[in-house]
């Protein structure tokens, strides 16, 4: 039960997925933002699960494909380039075709979070720091759902 509660629910203070979290998180972190050049999504999923969460590259990929699509978030979080699937069920380019970086609205879900508004705890190996949440300036649960 604590994994269905940790891993698959969102958190509701921030509307986000742990693997969603650590997405945003890692792109803020290595400078993909809206007013810089899109990135290779495999770096930024190189970087996730590198730094913070040790789990299959499909895996990580999927959430970062779902945050950049817009039929499943009114507002997605990332900026999309290249074929992240469709609505009729076509599946994503792999990812090294496709790139990506936050989207504007994203960094409403990051802002401030340097000026210690939330709480970071070590990632899996000790190395790393990772927010607990976002700090969130719109309820994105309510926005984008889970």
């Amino acid at each position: 039960m604590s994994v269905i509660v940790s891993r698959a629910l969102p958190e509701v203070r921030d509307g986000l997925k742990p693997v969603h979290r650590r997405m945003l998180w890692s792109m803020l972190e290595g400078g993909l933002r809206p007013d810089r050049p899109h990135r290779k999504s495999a770096w930024a999923v190189g970087e996730v699960v590198k730094k913070y969460h040790p789990h299959a590259l499909e895996a990580v990929y999927d959430a970062l494909v779902r945050l950049a699509q817009d039929w499943s978030l009114r507002h997605p979080l990332i900026d999309p380039h290249g074929n992240f699937g469709s609505v009729d069920g076509d599946p994503p380019a792999a990812m090294r075709y496709t790139e990506a970086r936050l989207a504007p609205i994203a960094l409403e879900l990051l802002r401030d979070i340097d000026a210690e508004t939330v709480d970071f705890v070590p990632n899996y190996d000790g190395y790393e720091q990772q927010p607990v949440v976002l700090p969130s300036r719109f309820p994105n649960l309510l926005v984008n759902g889970s």
